[in-house]
């Protein structure tokens, strides 16, 4: 665990750097302490609150690990977890290699990148699996499809989100989470209705102490990462219900 945190931070310290420059690096490394000291004091209160998605209610998570109590995986968190039980003996797919960082890795990987046991390194445009899965699940991974690739491909997020649906079963159920305010263009194609999940929810961050409200994509159009709190300040929640 600690070495891997360790190498997950040096990893981070670098690319915080090069993409946004040192000071932005000092402030979070600031934060990174302010998040070890009060961590012990508010986690546990917090993990005592709860946010709404739809006629749904859910606990904040509280995990340490990348500080997740203080930003979107707090909200993240709960909705993929709370997936994967209600979703037990089916063949599920994770895509993007999150939950296994928090403790959850009962279930298929794919994820193009890491470097894993049992993670499937794929690029999910070019996935095509033999059999369709129940379930689907990704947790703030399509933002990163054709974006953080050079060269940026605009159109690279709808293809991932259409071979997403194309794995999925017709009786399949699917959750997805993405931020708003990172990738351009999958933004552009959640505002005009191209990433098409029957159903659609957007969360606002409003307040320092990382509350979150359900709100109308009016409401997070324009959402900046990184502003006025860090990280995601809106998120998209796609869902396919069984």
């Amino acid at each position: 665990m600690v070495t891997r945190e360790a190498r997950r931070l040096v990893a981070s310290a670098r690319f915080t750097l090069r993409e946004r420059g040192a000071k932005f690096l000092l402030e979070d490394a600031v934060d990174l302490g302010v998040s070890y000291v009060s961590y012990p004091f508010v986690a546990r209160k917090r993990g005592e609150r709860t946010f709404t998605v739809g006629d749904r209610v859910y606990r904040y998570a509280t995990d340490h690990y990348n500080r997740a109590w203080r930003n979107e995986r707090a909200v993240e968190l709960a909705l993929g977890r709370t997936f994967v039980e209600e979703n037990p003996n089916c063949r599920l797919l994770e895509v993007g290699n999150v939950l296994a960082h928090y403790g959850e890795n009962s279930h298929e990987v794919l994820d193009k990148y890491e470097k894993s046991p049992g993670v499937l390194n794929e690029d999910i445009v070019d996935f095509a699996p033999a059999e369709p899965y129940d379930a689907i699940l990704s947790i703030s991974t399509l933002e990163h499809v054709g974006w953080d690739e050079r060269p940026r491909d605009a159109d690279k997020t709808l293809r991932a989100y259409r071979a997403l649906r194309a794995a999925l079963a017709p009786s399949g159920t699917m959750l997805l989470t993405c931020p708003i305010g990172q990738n351009s263009y999958l933004d552009a194609f959640i505002q005009d209705g191209a990433i098409d999940f029957p159903e659609r929810h957007y969360l606002k961050r409003i307040s320092s102490d990382n509350l979150w409200r359900e709100v109308e994509l009016s409401d997070v159009k324009g959402s900046r990462y990184h502003s006025p709190y860090r990280n995601a300040n809106a998120l998209f929640i796609g869902i396919v219900p069984r």
